[in-house]
């Protein structure tokens, strides 16, 4: 603690990332990055980009990137909003949709999972936003049920992280239609669905819900699908006024978040789909073998429709088992956490790194 730190900053509980190791020689599949290289059109792009112009400030209104992701989702440009890496977005539209509690006695909660990114308490800290974990089931998927009351919005990733559960398009319109209900606090309540691992998990996108239902927001990453973590873009699409919401926050704060480069590399990325579409094939063709062959060595593998697994060694504590998996030069990820502690999110590398990943599975299990 210092003494320079307001009461705010003194309470939050900031969000802690994954390892990133400084040296090499460890097999990294703790932070759901994508195995693959991105698209060679991304590379070209970012090189075309390269040059005399990075002198001059980016286009703050990301008009080719939005007309690309427009084109991609069948949506308008106005209906899409980019940012610096979806948790940028998340934080936005936290900012913009849920009301901070403050003197503001209607202020409801928003609901979100109790186990799922742990980003998204952090946010509701920092916004002074009141908020209620809602549990999963036993097998942690959502009860869309414990959704159907007061509150001021919800927030629910599709698939769900850690646990890489979905929740179905079905489900989905049902709890839309009963948000799109007059609520009791004092603004209308937005359903924001995180869709970072969206691409993974087969029918999920929900973007094809945005011109029926004015109450959805969808936000997205390049971090996972589009294997460019490292140029930190995300967007949102959803009627005009929330995007319009969004860029007031956005530019209140910068209005230029994301630079010449990366919109010129994301803006390939996204009209380069059947490059995408082959890698991410692979990512779900090994994630489906794994599992079937961590079923076989008797761990327990909860279902998942993203690129990663959630797994239980049925013989030791996790933290036991993450050990383990370090020392024999494989990085994870280890909540130490209620429910999850004996868990362990394994993101899907290539086959080669995955091979290595059961060899040590097998050697410990006996």
């Amino acid at each position: 603690m210092s003494i320079y730190w307001n009461h705010r900053v003194k309470t939050l509980s900031p969000y802690i990332p994954g390892e990133q190791p400084q040296k090499g020689g460890f097999i990294k599949l703790n932070t759901n990055e994508n195995p693959y290289p991105p698209s060679p059109k991304v590379i070209e792009a970012i090189q075309k980009a390269l040059g005399a112009a990075l002198r001059l400030y980016p286009d703050p209104g990301c008009t080719e990137l939005r007309a690309a992701i427009a084109q991609r989702y069948g949506v308008m440009p106005e209906q899409v909003f980019a940012g610096n890496g979806s948790d940028e977005v998340l934080a936005f539209a936290f900012a913009a949709f849920f009301e901070p509690a403050g003197e503001n006695q209607k202020a409801l909660p928003i609901l979100f999972p109790d186990i799922t990114y742990s980003f998204y308490p952090v946010y509701a800290q920092l916004w002074d936003i009141p908020f209620t974990p809602v549990p999963l089931a036993a097998d942690f998927s959502i009860t869309i049920a414990d959704y159907t009351r007061a509150s001021g919005g919800m927030v629910i990733p599709n698939p769900n992280a850690p646990t890489g559960r979905a929740l179905s398009r079905s489900d989905l319109v049902s709890l839309l239609r009963f948000y799109a209900q007059e609520g009791e606090g004092t603004c209308g309540r937005v359903v924001l669905v995180d869709e970072a691992y969206a691409a993974f998990g087969g029918d999920l996108e929900a973007a094809p819900l945005i011109q029926e239902h004015p109450n959805l927001l969808t936000v997205h990453t390049l971090s996972k699908a589009a294997a460019l973590a490292g140029l930190r873009v995300g967007f949102a699409i959803g009627n005009r006024e929330l995007i319009q919401g969004l860029c007031r926050v956005r530019d209140a704060f910068n209005s230029y978040t994301l630079d010449r480069l990366a919109q010129a590399g994301a803006t390939a990325a996204i009209l380069d789909a059947p490059y995408y579409a082959e890698v991410n094939r692979k990512v779900i063709a090994t994630r489906n073998r794994v599992s079937a062959a961590l079923l076989g060595l008797g761990y327990e593998v909860i279902p998942s429709q993203a690129n990663f697994l959630f797994i239980r060694s049925r013989q030791s504590r996790g933290i036991q088992f993450f050990t383990f998996l370090r020392e024999q030069g494989i990085l994870v990820r280890h909540f130490n956490k209620p429910r999850i502690a004996d868990f362990l999110r394994v993101s899907i590398g290539t086959d080669e790194e995955m091979d290595r990943f059961l060899g040590v599975c097998e050697s410990y299990r006996a």
